[in-house]
């Protein structure tokens, strides 16, 4: 007797994205299971038995999984297509034929760490809030935020009425009307480190995400990627924050 699985989990272990982005998928009308459109969430499937179609396209589970590391541009969008025309951040994997997906997101006018695979159930854990998988940025923003400001950035501040998760931030420089600090969150709200520094009046200049959890770019040039190992993938959800000047 074959075993039956939820729908969404069976796309996300086909690597056609995460569990989350998969429902999305559903919801939106493009499978279809034995010819049938399911946008219902919790579908059952029988794999051995049921076809699977994404845009009329067989799904199939890969024998593989891959993950890799890129130090965004600017300029480049996260999803797998843009209406508008703009370049795609999958563009960049030249020599990798295979189809890999990006685990969250970010800005177009934000650079640094982002992870792309096809393990769907990896992305998910990743981008689940129970891990708490820490993200590590640096920000340039105007002018010169006080310790008060800072620490009320730290324990937490409201946002579109609901308060941020407590934070880590160190002062690494300060220019001339600027300063460069480096934030830790594990919350993935939509453009969150740019709203909280808008927040308290110190808007950001520049931003670049450098870190997941203890994995860095470590020298990685921007637009460059590079493929990562089991040892790699463990550093991404140790939860002590980093501390570490490596970029």
């Amino acid at each position: 007797m074959s075993e039956t699985v939820r729908l969404q989990k069976y796309l996300a272990g086909c690597g056609i994205a995460s569990r989350r982005k998969a429902e999305e998928i559903i919801a939106q009308g493009k499978i279809t299971v034995d010819g049938e459109v399911v946008t219902t969430m919790g579908t059952q499937i029988d794999p051995a038995t049921q076809e699977v179609r994404l845009n009329g396209k067989v799904v199939t589970p890969h024998a593989d999984f891959l993950y890799v590391l890129l130090n965004k541009p600017q300029g480049y969008v996260t999803t797998l297509s843009d209406p508008q025309g703009r370049p795609i951040v999958t563009s960049l994997l030249r020599g990798i034929n295979i189809r890999l997906f990006p685990v969250g997101r970010l800005d177009l006018d934000t650079e640094g760490a982002l992870i792309l695979t096809n393990d769907g159930e990896l992305a998910q854990k990743i981008q689940h809030p129970s891990y708490e998988v820490t993200k590590t940025y640096e920000a340039q923003v105007v002018g010169r935020p006080s310790e008060k400001i800072l620490k009320k950035l730290e324990h937490g501040i409201l946002l579109e009425g609901k308060k941020t998760a407590p934070a880590k931030l160190i002062v690494m420089a300060q220019g001339t009307g600027t300063t460069s600090i480096r934030i830790t969150i594990h919350e993935g709200r939509k453009r969150q480190v740019r709203k909280m520094f808008q927040a308290v009046g110190h808007p950001v200049l520049h931003l670049k995400r450098i870190a997941y959890g203890h994995l860095f770019l470590q020298g990685l040039l921007t637009g460059k990627y590079r493929l990562l190992t089991p040892e790699d993938l463990k550093k991404i959800f140790i939860k002590k924050i980093p501390l570490q000047n490596n970029k």
